[in-house]
């Protein structure tokens, strides 16, 4: 019998109170985090307006190894991902942070850790339309928002944390900030960020 858990990612947010690009800050926040996953990495960034995502297959340093991908990474709000995967296949299109639209706006999911009833929750996205592009439990996640009928994005996560079980983190960015969730008994804390005033 284990005596501990043993599946893990590494989810990294920042955010820049004085707009400064925190892509970089981000890899740096990953590459320590580079313990609790090696099969993929990502990040994604916005400036307030559109947001930038790379993701890959690999370490840390190899997903991120040229210069111009950080420059093509702008934007003073980020959150990035190092995968070890529970639940889906060990394939890029289960790489994270995922990008949902919905009527809060767009966002960018990052998470860690394992919801056990994920099945009754997807054949219920699946009746409704949702089309699941991987097989991670984050995609039940942002299709939970793509359909609630809730007035705004605080009331809609609540509700969504109400409906999944388990044990898990979540970084998720809007366009103007970025909201760190655990799960109610606070078995997955590991979540690491930095607000920062560097200039």
């Amino acid at each position: 019998m284990l005596d501990k858990l043993h599946e893990a990612c590494g989810v990294f947010g920042v955010y820049s109170l004085t707009k400064r690009e925190v892509s970089k800050y981000i890899y740096f926040g990953l590459y320590a985090l580079q313990h609790r996953g090696q099969e993929s990495a990502g990040i994604v960034t916005t400036n307030g307006d559109e947001f930038k995502s790379y993701l890959g297959m690999g370490l840390v340093n190899v997903v991120f190894s040229r210069e111009e991908i950080f420059k093509e990474l702008v934007g003073h709000i980020g959150i990035g991902h190092t995968r070890y995967s529970t639940t889906g296949a060990s394939v890029i299109v289960n790489a994270q942070p995922i990008i949902v639209n919905t009527k809060f706006g767009t966002l960018a999911i990052a998470h860690n850790g394992n919801l056990t009833n994920i099945p009754a929750l997807k054949e219920e996205l699946k009746s409704k339309g949702y089309a699941f592009k991987g097989t991670s439990d984050s995609e039940v996640i942002g299709g939970l928002l793509v359909f609630s009928r809730e007035k705004n994005l605080i009331l809609a996560l609540k509700k969504v944390l109400k409906r999944i079980k388990g044990a898990f983190s979540l970084a998720i960015m809007t366009r103007d900030s970025i909201i760190a969730i655990r799960d109610q008994h606070g078995i997955r804390p590991h979540l690491s960020a930095i607000l920062t005033n560097a200039t």
